[in-house]
C-alpha cells in the first residue's frame, strides 16, 4: 500500500485558486476512480473533481468556504503500490530522473492533474457530507495527517447539485426519496413532492446544549457565505465600490408593443412558450447600440483600456436557486425576434438547472435585467463589471395618462438603467434610453432597417 497525494489541479483560464464548496468524501471512505471527491468553485464556474485512482481516503485539506491554491495538497489516498505514481512520460526530463532514482512510497510525488468535469456532473451524493468542522474526530484513529473522522459513508444516489444543495439546507437525507427519473434519478418534482408532504421538516440546525446554556436564541441560523453566493457578494461589492453609477429612469408607453405581443402570441403553435417583453427590448437595444458604441463596451482596468464591441452579446440576469447568474445570448444582432426568444429560454434554463457551460456564463457586453411581475416602479440595477451599462425592466401596468390631448388608459412601463459615469456621459446615457424608448413605443420600427 502507498500514499497518493492529490493536489488541486489547474482548472484553466488563469485560475490560481479555488474555493471548496463541499466534500463528497471523508477520511476512511473508499473511493473508486472517477468518483466525485470534492466540489470547488473558481471565478468562472463550479467544478466537480473526480478521483484519479481508487483507494481509501487518509486525509482531506480544507473546509467548505476555504480557498485552496492550485498545486496545494487537497487529499491523500491510500492506494495499491502500482497506483502510487503516475506513468512516466519520456518527454519529461523530471519524470525520467525520477525513474532513475525511484522515491520511496512514503515520498511518492503527486500525480498529474486528472481530467476535471467542466460542469456539475450527474453523479451525486445522496446526503451531502457535513463540513469537516461539524464532524466528530475519532482520536483513536489518527493517521499522522490529522484526525480521522468517525462517520459512515452516505449512500450515493443520482440527482442534480441543485437538489443536493436544497437537501443539505433542509436537512433531508435523499436516500429517503424515490426518484422517478432514469435509473431512479431524483428529479426536481420528486424533491418538491417530498418536501410538500413533510410539514414537520425543520430547516434550522438544532442548537447545541452549550448554546442553550448560554441562552442563545434557538430560532436563528448561521449560513456560511460560500460558492456562488460568495462570488455574487464579491462582484457586487467590487462593482459598487469601483464604478460611479449614473442612474437614469424613463417612462415608456408600451400599449402598441403589448398589442403586437398579444397578436404574435395568439399565432403560436400548440405548446409553444409565449413571447415576453425581453426579446422586443433586446431587439430594440441592438438597433440603437451602433449609435452609442460607448455603451456596448468593456473596461479593461489592468490596461486602462475601453474595448468597444460591434457584436452585441447580451447578458440576461437570471434568478436561480444558487443566486443571480448572467447567461449570455451571443451575437444578438444576428438573431430574429423568435430566435432571440428561443435562445433566451435556452440559456436561462441552462443557468437555472446548473447545465450552463463556462462559455455561456461569460463574455457579455451589456446586460438586461428584469424582475418580471415583481419589477416595481423603479430599480437601480448594479452594473455587471467589466461592462459599462445595464438596462432594468420594471413592471408594465395600465393606468390613466394624457394621450393625444385626452385622458385615457394606456399600458406603461419604466426602464431603469445604470451607466459607468467614467466612460458614459449623462447626455449619451439619456440619449440612448430615449432612442430605445422611441423604438419600443413604435414597435414597427424594430423590423425596419434604417
Amino acid at each position: 500500500m502507498s500514499r497518493y497525494v492529490f493536489k488541486l489541479p489547474d482548472l484553466g483560464e488563469g485560475t490560481v485558486a479555488a474555493e471548496i464548496v463541499g466534500w463528497h468524501v471523508k477520511p476512511g471512505d473508499q473511493v473508486a476512480e472517477d468518483d466525485v471527491m470534492v466540489e470547488v468553485m473558481t471565478e468562472k464556474a463550479a467544478v466537480e473533481v473526480p478521483a484519479p485512482v481508487s483507494g481509501r481516503v487518509l486525509s482531506t485539506t480544507g473546509n467548505p468556504g476555504d480557498m485552496v491554491p492550485v498545486g496545494a495538497e487537497l487529499i491523500v489516498l491510500e492506494t495499491e503500490a502500482a497506483a502510487a505514481s503516475p506513468p512516466t512520460r519520456p518527454a519529461d526530463s523530471r519524470n525520467s530522473a525520477s525513474a532513475a532514482n525511484p522515491p520511496s512510497p512514503a515520498s511518492a510525488p503527486s500525480p498529474a492533474s486528472p481530467p476535471v468535469q467542466s460542469a456539475r456532473g450527474d453523479a451525486a451524493t445522496g446526503q451531502a457530507p457535513r463540513p469537516l468542522s461539524d464532524r466528530r474526530p475519532d482520536r483513536s484513529r489518527s493517521n499522522g495527517h490529522g484526525p480521522v473522522y468517525a462517520e459512515d459513508r452516505p449512500t450515493r444516489v443520482a440527482t442534480s447539485p441543485a437538489i443536493r444543495r436544497k437537501a443539505r439546507e433542509a436537512g433531508i437525507d435523499l436516500t429517503q426519496l424515490t426518484g422517478s427519473g432514469p435509473h431512479g434519478r431524483i428529479l426536481r418534482q420528486d424533491f418538491d413532492a417530498f418536501m410538500s408532504g413533510r410539514a414537520d421538516v425543520k430547516r434550522l440546525r438544532p442548537v447545541s446544549s452549550a448554546k442553550q446554556a448560554r441562552g442563545e436564541d434557538a430560532a436563528t441560523q448561521e449560513i456560511k457565505v460560500i460558492g456562488v453566493r460568495r462570488l455574487i457578494a464579491q462582484r457586487m461589492s467590487e462593482s459598487k465600490r469601483n464604478i460611479p453609477h449614473f442612474a437614469y429612469v424613463e417612462e415608456l408607453d408600451v400599449t402598441e408593443l403589448e398589442s403586437l405581443r398579444g397578436h404574435l402570441n395568439s399565432q403560436l403553435r400548440a405548446g409553444a412558450a409565449a413571447i415576453t417583453y425581453l426579446p422586443f427590448i433586446v431587439t430594440a437595444l441592438v438597433r440603437v447600440l451602433p449609435e452609442f458604441p460607448q455603451c456596448n463596451a468593456l473596461y479593461d482596468a489592468e490596461r486602462g483600456v475601453i474595448v468597444r464591441h460591434r457584436a452585441v452579446h447580451v447578458g440576461i440576469a437570471t434568478q436561480t436557486s444558487d443566486g443571480l447568474k448572467v447567461p449570455v445570448v451571443r451575437d444578438a444582432q444576428s438573431l430574429s425576434l423568435w430566435e432571440l426568444a428561443e435562445e433566451m429560454r435556452r440559456v436561462t434554463e441552462a443557468a437555472r438547472t446548473n447545465k450552463a457551460t463556462r462559455e455561456e456564463l461569460t463574455g457579455s457586453t451589456i446586460t438586461v435585467t428584469s424582475l418580471g411581475k415583481l419589477g416595481g416602479i423603479v430599480t437601480t440595477p448594479i452594473i455587471n463589471a467589466p461592462e459599462v451599462a445595464i438596462i432594468g425592466i420594471n413592471r408594465a401596468v395600465e393606468r390613466p395618462v394624457v394621450h393625444a390631448g385626452s385622458i385615457t388608459v394606456r399600458r406603461m412601463m419604466n426602464l431603469s438603467s445604470s451607466f459607468d459615469h467614467r466612460f458614459v456621459d449623462g447626455y449619451d446615457a439619456a440619449a440612448m434610453i430615449q432612442a430605445l424608448k422611441d423604438r419600443l413605443e413604435h414597435p414597427a420600427s424594430l423590423f425596419i432597417e434604417p
